[in-house]
C-alpha cells in the first residue's frame, strides 16, 4: 500500500534539511582563482566539505597538508556569508563571493620585519 504525503509538509521538513552548497557560478569563482594559482605553481590541491549550514572550499600546497587558505560559505535564511580563513585566522568576510575572494586578487607587498 502507499502512504498519502502532503506535499507542504514535505516541502517544510525538506527545506529544514537542506545543506548549504555552492552554486555553480560560485565555484566557477572558486575554480578560476584555484586554476591561476595552480598555473603559477602556488597551489595543488583543494577540497570542498559540506557542514550542514556551511560550505567550505580548502587549498592546498601538498595534498597531505593542512589547508593554506578556507572559503566558506554560511547560510541563515536566504542571506549567505562567505569567509576566507587562512589557518584559524579571519582575512575577509563578505555578502557575496567576488568580494570575499578579492583577498587573492591583491599584488604581494613587502612587509617590513620590524
Amino acid at each position: 500500500m502507499t502512504a498519502m504525503v502532503e506535499l507542504e509538509e514535505y516541502r517544510k521538513k525538506r527545506k529544514k534539511n537542506q545543506n548549504t552548497v555552492f552554486t555553480r557560478a560560485e565555484l566557477r569563482q572558486l575554480l578560476d582563482v584555484y586554476s591561476r594559482r595552480v598555473a603559477s605553481g602556488e597551489w595543488r590541491d583543494y577540497a570542498i566539505d559540506y557542514y550542514g549550514p556551511v560550505a567550505v572550499f580548502s587549498v592546498f600546497r601538498h595534498s597531505f597538508d593542512a589547508p593554506l587558505f578556507a572559503i566558506a560559505k554560511s547560510t541563515s535564511g536566504k542571506q549567505s556569508e562567505y569567509t576566507v580563513f587562512s589557518n584559524q585566522r579571519k582575512l575577509k568576510r563578505a555578502g557575496n563571493m567576488l568580494d570575499a575572494l578579492d583577498v587573492f586578487n591583491r599584488a604581494p607587498h613587502l612587509v617590513s620585519s620590524r
